[in-house]
């Protein structure tokens, strides 16, 4: 199949500036070669711990940062050098629903305004057509038409975050970037708004990326699950996979961490999580500080990702070594 989405060898590092007049001093390596694909009609989970690069490389794809190395192809189309109206294509077709119900709405628009922008902005129908795909889609999220003239405040987290679907929405996407769309509503909530994303999904055939800390939100949802540490994918495989068969040391740290619901037990947290961040090594594998099965080689150069078994990529020398 073809992909949707290609990445090759992509690469972003932002600059570390200090004293008066913003010298820089070093950089960031916020992504730092990043291979992935992404196929029609699918999700794929993006997993890691804060930091490693997960919204960079949502802004990435979103074509809001342009990476410093690599190529991305979209549709087939490389990014790069779209202009004009391609580029404009481009940014319809990518679409993202953002963490923050509260901070992602304008709070001085009505909320049948705040979904018609994208619309008009793209010149998709007449000023009443666009109004009723507007309602269309308001009704399609769960909200109905009395809600139309009211204002963001005017609504509870849940139902701001349903607005961001329909706004998402307005301009037929095909790729969907879910930036911890549910991490900020309760659990019961949560639920509602993952099952209404996978209904929008199945009737529209919507690609997602769903970058998430939950665990079990990510197993829900996702056919893939890439994991993500320090700007790089250290694992790839099949949710099933990866959450009975973790290869890295890192996904299997994670994995370990996730409390057991189980009344009376109890729950250490794993070794490699169980001290304080120092920095990371300059030269080899960025997780070998924390790793129980660092060898020299680990020293020396960071591995690639390859493909330990079918369909399942691990970037570790003690799986390259196997």
């Amino acid at each position: 199949m073809q992909a949707l989405l290609e990445m090759r060898g992509v690469k972003k590092r932002f600059p570390i500036t200090a004293g008066v007049f913003g010298k820089t001093t070093g950089y960031v390596d916020a992504v730092s070669g990043i291979d992935l694909d992404l196929y029609p009609n699918e999700t794929l989970g993006l997993v890691g711990e804060s930091g490693c690069g997960k919204t960079t490389l949502a802004k990435l794809i979103l074509l809001l940062e342009k990476p410093d190395k690599g190529r991305m192809l979209f549709n087939g189309m490389d990014t790069s050098t779209a202009r004009g109206e391609s580029l404009k294509m481009l940014r319809r077709s990518i679409q993202v629903i953002f963490q923050d119900p509260f901070g992602s709405l304008n709070p001085r628009k009505k909320v049948l305004s705040i979904v018609q922008e994208p619309m008009i902005i793209h010149k998709l129908g007449s000023k009443a057509q666009i109004r009723q795909r507007a309602i269309d889609l308001l009704e399609l999220v769960g909200l109905g038409s009395d809600m139309l003239e009211r204002y963001p405040h005017e609504f509870s987290g849940g139902q701001r975050q349903r607005i961001c679907i329909a706004r998402a929405l307005a301009i037929n996407p095909t790729l969907l970037i879910c930036d911890e769309p549910v991490s900020a509503l309760d659990v019961s909530i949560q639920a509602q708004v993952i099952n209404l994303l996978l209904d929008i999904q199945a009737e529209r055939k919507l690609s997602y990326i769903f970058i998430s800390h939950d665990l079990s939100v990510i197993g829900y949802v996702s056919q893939r699950v890439a994991v993500m540490y320090q700007g790089r994918i250290v694992e790839l495989a099949e949710t099933s996979t990866l959450f009975n068969h973790p290869l890295h040391p890192y996904t299997q740290c994670l994995l370990e961490a996730v409390p057991v619901p189980v009344p009376g037990s109890r729950h250490s947290v794993p070794a490699c999580f169980d001290h304080e961040h120092t920095g990371l090594p300059s030269t080899g594998c960025s997780f070998r500080t924390q790793c129980a099965w660092a060898s020299d080689e680990c020293t020396r150069s960071h591995p690639q990702l390859i493909e330990a078994e079918q369909g399942h990529f691990v970037a570790c020398y003690m799986h390259h070594n196997a």
